[in-house]
């Protein structure tokens, strides 16, 4: 895929082309055939599953900015909820907002300094924030839907369960981003594409000179590059 010679693709930016916008469709369908790989994670509660659907609303922050990211994570978890049965509506509610809490803060981090080393402080902020609003959302909506739990009951599962859980499936979501996000990211920006995007952009993220405090060019290279 090329980008038009008088349109270069919004890279970490909320211009959205016509080939953006299909990407973030393709992120999202595949994001929603992934929500349905569920891998028990967690032997002290085997009914807490881990499912990778979080990985490509990621990947989308980090291509196209956090606002396309976050399009992306509520997309693929509105059609996942709508199609579930019994808590749908609920596990899509608290999904949403477990993935903008997980997604926002990382790609914000990532968007100001694209460099490996920025991608994991972004993940582990992003994890920080994920885990938090997931231990939240389970206090407030899981009493609402699952019969005889109670919001102490679930307050008395946060450490022993809940925190671990959480803490392991974002963990293992930000691990498979950096793994995938070069491969991914290669094949929606060709590596030609990016050299001629960053030789004619004044954004310094983006442009192959050296950064403020001396660090060399090569050191700022974008975490796609690496490696």
């Amino acid at each position: 895929m090329s980008a038009s010679s008088h349109a270069p693709a919004p890279a970490n930016s909320n211009r959205w082309d016509t080939k953006t916008l299909v990407t973030m469709a393709l992120f999202s369908a595949v994001g929603v055939l992934l929500s349905y790989i569920e891998i028990p994670v967690f032997a002290p509660a085997p009914y807490l599953k881990f499912d990778p659907s979080f990985i490509t609303a990621m990947i989308g922050g980090f291509l196209y900015g956090p606002v396309a990211g976050i399009v992306i994570g509520l997309v693929q978890n509105i059609i996942h909820g709508v199609f579930s049965t019994g808590g749908g509506f609920f596990g899509a509610l608290m999904n949403c907002a477990i993935v903008v809490a997980y997604v926002w803060p990382a790609s914000m981090i990532y968007k100001h300094r694209r460099t490996f080393g920025t991608a994991i402080v972004a993940l582990v902020a992003g994890i920080v924030c994920g885990v938090a609003v997931a231990l939240l959302m389970n206090i407030w909506v899981t009493p609402l839907y699952t019969t005889g739990v109670s919001t102490q009951a679930v307050i008395v599962l946060i450490v022993p369960v809940l925190l671990p859980f959480n803490l392991i499936k974002m963990g293992i979501d930000s691990v498979l981003t950096l793994l995938v996000y070069k491969p991914i990211s290669n094949m929606v920006t060709p590596r030609k594409e990016r050299k001629t995007r960053r030789s004619a952009s004044s954004d310094p993220d983006d442009a192959q000179r050296g950064t403020p405090g001396g660090v060399a060019a090569k050191d700022t290279a974008d975490v796609r590059d690496a490696g």
